[in-house]
């Protein structure tokens, strides 16, 4: 089981977003996150539509990311694109026990309890602390590589 693609795509986007100051064009967020050009525009669309971030048009167009990264989780873009996160369809807002056992059945309760702690998990993680995590491994990876290079 994996999120999918589109998903993944727009957890880079946003991360991209958070970590640059200011407007940036579609072109070149595609580049730093390896997303196809047209497939960045797309979640970007989706992005915009949910107000996580705000586009700008004509020749000095760009998109920027319109909330603080604290106030964006992983949750947040995680439902942007895939819709609200339930372990089993059987726990959806519009789902329906195809048995006529809603609320009547014990797995039911424990894809309800592990969809609250995935949920939780993904509340948990929002972009200011990825962006952090992501400085302090980048530190990190080039500590090792410039000790590397010393005992060489």
């Amino acid at each position: 089981m994996y999120i999918t693609l589109e998903t993944d795509y727009a957890v880079r986007i946003v991360s991209e977003l958070c970590k640059t100051c200011g407007k940036i064009d579609a072109k070149t967020i595609s580049a730093n996150t390896m997303v196809p050009l047209r497939f960045a525009v797309k979640i970007l669309r989706k992005l915009v539509s949910l107000d996580i971030v705000k586009s700008y048009q004509g020749v000095q167009g760009g998109y920027c990311i319109n909330k603080d990264p604290k106030d964006i989780t992983l949750r947040t873009v995680v439902e942007a694109i895939e819709g609200t996160y339930c372990f089993s369809r059987c726990l959806a807002p519009d789902g329906e026990c195809n048995r006529g056992a809603s609320g009547k059945c014990c797995n039911q309760r424990a894809f309800a309890e592990i969809t609250e702690q995935v949920n939780k998990l993904l509340d948990s993680y929002d972009f200011e602390l990825l962006s952090k995590q992501q400085a302090a491994m980048n530190k990190e990876l080039s500590e090792n590589e410039r000790t590397k290079r010393s005992k060489v």
